[in-house]
């Protein structure tokens, strides 16, 4: 017969002259929605090396939901659960579906965060949901895109100093080849900590940011599109905070 988890746990203390009551609670993983998917990206391995990275700083308990195919049109089986976003403390949006345009499925998915569930967005859903005519999503978001620039090195700098999410962030960044997403409007219940400037037009526009969608925390990165930006230790733990400051779990 297997011990009892919770003797054991009692002699250990008792063997090392530590009283129970004042041992430290054993934190609870966050329980991570991950939905990705849909058009122009390495999904599995950006899955892979977010998980990688948040692992180094909390403990995680992950669901991947990658439905839709390859294209830029799905509705996927997930958000016709009304209850999808139940179980989880925080919900990550990577997936990629610029033509999908229905207006009662895309709030499916905001009606859950209007709810409180926390949420992260990277890349490309900023443009997932563009052909709608709705802005559910886009307040969501905390921005609306719908086109980006060229793919280059570019320089990130940081505008914000005492967000959590920004703790190991230098003042300046140069990203991996990638794409700066243009941004249209800064929602404003929405607060950039980096901006990039455009190499075409010499706007700077923000890359990395944090809104508060009707009390639900999201935070937001217009970055994250080869594997090259992925693999960036900056990139990488940023979003890992991210992820942790959207559950409430920022150190």
């Amino acid at each position: 017969m297997l011990p009892c988890p919770m003797k054991s746990r009692l002699f250990l203390f008792l063997l090392l002259g530590i009283s129970p009551a004042l041992a430290a609670p054993v934190a609870k993983p966050v329980r991570a929605l991950l939905i990705t998917g849909g058009c122009c990206h390495d999904y599995p391995t950006q899955a892979k090396l977010l998980k990688d990275a948040v692992a180094k700083l909390a403990l995680v308990e992950w669901t991947v939901v990658n439905e839709g195919g390859s294209g830029t049109t799905a509705m996927i089986p997930l958000y016709h659960n009304p209850d999808w976003a139940k179980p989880y403390d925080v919900v990550v949006h990577n997936e990629c579906f610029a033509n999908t345009a229905d207006a009662d499925y895309i709030r499916k998915i905001t009606t859950a965060h209007k709810a409180g569930k926390p949420a992260v967005v990277i890349h490309c859903a900023m443009h997932t949901y563009r052909a709608a005519t709705i802005d559910d999503w886009r307040e969501f978001l905390g921005v609306t895109s719908r086109r980006h620039d060229h793919q280059s090195e570019y320089v990130v700098r940081r505008v914000v100093r005492d967000h959590p999410t920004m703790k190991q962030f230098p003042e300046q960044w140069t990203t991996p080849r990638d794409e700066l997403y243009v941004i249209e409007k800064l929602w404003p219940a929405a607060k950039a900590l980096a901006v990039s400037k455009s190499e075409k037009d010499g706007n700077d526009y923000p890359v990395i940011w944090v809104n508060n969608y009707h009390g639900a925390r999201v935070f937001g990165t217009t970055f994250g599109h080869g594997n090259a930006t992925w693999h960036d230790p900056v990139f990488v733990d940023v979003v890992a905070r991210g992820v942790l400051w959207a559950a409430g779990r920022d150190k």
